[in-house]
């Protein structure tokens, strides 16, 4: 019977070949990503260029927070500072490339523009299925050019020297409203995430509805990321066409980010890596599908998207890197291996 066991140690350096295994696929999948940026960095739209400028805060978490536990991993470090060196790189080129082709919609959200802005989570939480909405609307709930005017108020971008952390009555009913799908759910999210790292200390200061009164900002998080929880599982019982892909991805890549870890799954991590297109390292990487994911009527256009010459994503090939380094940053900030998406 005692045969039949393996020692400790022996489970333990299991467990580290087929996490390092994982990370390979994940510098390997970023060092392509990395290269289509190089490449296109003058084509990104702003959305793109936000993804990679995560994936970069990200990056640099995880580099300072590398184990030095044997060679393999050291080794794994340096390409993942060298990739670092390379985004900054070419991301000081695509922000500049922002600026001039676009500068009103830069000026806008140009805090959004730095790695510094972006906090990465270092301790986790998880979803809750008890929060997912009971009935959801079938389509987006939301106007996008309202939704960035919010953002330009938390920013204080809504006009030159304006006062940031500004929270209308009409952007806190956006963007607490209960039972939105898809897009509009992830930038309920981010509204409360940028509005958090900008350091806006209160956003729901004068909800006066008696059902909210004890609802916190953290609150509307973990019953967002719930219900894009329950969004990704549904989405991966249909084939992730172009459109849920981006949904998918981008649920991942904002939850992840929030501290949410039971996003980072393995076999989601597997969906994500078969997404890319090898040969040239974007995401989305065909032009009818996404002209079709564009023309949705009852889906969120991605204002500014930009299929690009090759017939790549911008928006879904940014916010895949981004959940790519999320996974990566996961990986070697949970201490505990039982938490792990690889156990």
């Amino acid at each position: 019977m005692r045969a039949s066991w393996l020692p400790l140690a022996a489970v333990l350096a299991l467990c580290t070949v087929s996490r390092a295994e994982v990370i390979d696929d994940v510098l390997n999948s970023l060092a392509r990503g990395a290269d289509f940026l190089e490449q296109q960095h003058e084509l990104i739209n702003l959305d793109g260029v936000v993804g990679y400028i995560m994936l970069q805060a990200e990056l640099k978490q995880a580099v300072g927070s590398w184990p030095h536990s044997d060679p393999v991993s050291w080794a794994q470090r340096s390409r993942a500072v060298a990739l670092a060196k390379k985004l900054e790189q070419s991301l000081d080129r695509a922000v500049s490339a922002l600026k001039q082709n676009d500068p009103n919609y830069y000026r806008e959200f140009e805090p959004l523009l730095t790695w510094t802005f972006w906090l990465v989570p270092g301790s986790w939480a998880s979803t809750d299925p008890s929060l997912v909405y009971s009935s959801t609307l079938t389509s987006e709930c939301y106007d996008e050019q309202l939704s960035d005017k919010c953002l330009t108020l938390l920013l204080g971008t809504w006009k030159q020297n304006g006062t940031p952390c500004i929270v209308t009555k009409q952007c806190r009913d956006m963007m607490t409203r209960f039972g939105c799908p898809f897009y509009s759910l992830s930038h309920q999210l981010l509204y409360f995430m940028i509005g958090h790292m900008r350091g806006c200390s209160d956003l729901l200061r004068g909800d006066s509805r008696a059902s909210r009164l004890n609802m916190t900002e953290l609150s509307y998080q973990r019953i967002f990321c719930s219900n894009m929880m329950k969004t990704n599982n549904d989405l991966l019982t249909e084939a992730l066409g172009p459109l849920n892909a981006d949904i998918f991805l981008e649920n991942i890549l904002v939850c992840g980010l929030a501290g949410f870890s039971d996003f980072y799954k393995a076999d989601w991590l597997q969906h994500i890596l078969r997404l890319q297109d090898v040969e040239v390292g974007c995401f989305g990487r065909d032009k009818i599908n996404i002209i079709y994911m564009l023309l949705q009527p009852h889906h969120r256009v991605k204002r500014r998207e930009r299929v690009l010459p090759d017939g790549c994503s911008s928006h879904m090939t940014g916010v895949a890197v981004g959940a790519l380094g999320g996974y990566l940053n996961y990986y070697l900030t949970e201490q505990d291996i039982t938490k792990r998406p690889l156990s």
